[in-house]
């Protein structure tokens, strides 16, 4: 891979994009990659499922790889390279140099998937000095990730802007996920509950409701009609600290929740923002 990029840069002023993956491609990893076409000379994609950010061994095993149907599904979007390393070439031998965020990757996710963000912040260090990237390519309905990563990339000086588009989603709002594959249908109805109980929340911010105990209140009461669902934690933050709000003002806040259907672990979210007159 550096090989390669080297040759790339020697042949003139290229802009690289990096749609940074762990297969099991989707719509959500395909808009990303239609943006990193459109704004970047030359697209990779990088496939690795990542074992420095499982929690549960389990879990890592059950993650859906498939690297074949990844590839084809590329075919149409011209991406120059797909990078797809086996865990030994990213951590090779004697490996034992992580990076970890502190205090944002404390939270939310970070206190239900101890270590999480410190194997995510280190593959992506990684990555990020291999591809050396100008724009680096996330979904929001990674949200946290997203926060943690802008973060990473500022104190560690890397040279390449971090892109956020917006959650891809199923007619019913469940957010697109590779780890919808493990839902057989009936799940997938009660999944589609969490996205309709972040609009009840929604639905009364717009009405003007500022306080989050009641927004986040809202949600739980949407979700708990649902049987299946185990909620894990409903929070309301600032959308660029992760700090906890209480009351809500002109800063954007991020309704972020994690919960569990039968088996499988889902996230999701959205951001509040009072709306501004387009001038």
């Amino acid at each position: 891979m550096t090989s390669v990029l080297r040759k790339l840069r020697r042949a003139g002023d290229v802009t690289i994009g990096l749609v940074p993956t762990m297969g099991a491609l989707h719509e959500g990893h395909l808009s990303l990659v239609r943006e990193a076409r459109r704004r970047c000379d030359a697209v990779i994609v990088s496939i690795f499922v990542n074992p420095a950010q499982f929690n549960e061994q389990e879990d890592f095993k059950e993650y859906p790889r498939r690297l074949t149907q990844d590839t084809a599904m590329l075919t149409d979007y011209n991406v120059e390279y797909i990078f797809a390393p086996t865990p030994e070439e990213i951590y090779p031998p004697g490996f034992s140099t992580y990076v970890n965020v502190e205090n944002l990757s404390a939270t939310m996710e970070g206190a239900h998937r101890p270590g999480h963000f410190r194997g995510v912040a280190t593959v992506v260090t990684v990555l990020f000095n291999l591809i050396r990237p100008d724009f680096a390519f996330f979904g929001q309905k990674d949200a946290q990730q997203t926060v943690v990563l802008k973060r990473l990339t500022r104190d560690l000086g890397f040279d390449t802007e971090i892109v956020v588009l917006p959650t891809v989603r199923e007619p019913s709002g469940l957010a697109l996920s590779s780890r919808n594959a493990h839902l057989d249908q009936s799940q997938r109805t009660a999944a589609a509950t969490l996205y309709r109980g972040l609009q009840a929340a929604e639905k009364a911010y717009r009405a003007g409701e500022r306080n989050a105990r009641k927004l986040i209140e809202l949600t739980r009461a949407e979700l708990a009609r649902e049987p299946r669902l185990a909620l894990e934690y409903v929070n309301i933050t600032d959308a660029d600290t992760l700090a906890p709000l209480e009351k809500l003002d002109e800063r954007h806040a991020l309704l972020a929740l994690a919960a569990r259907i039968g088996g499988t672990r889902l996230i999701d979210n959205i951001l509040l923002a009072p709306a501004r007159l387009v001038t």
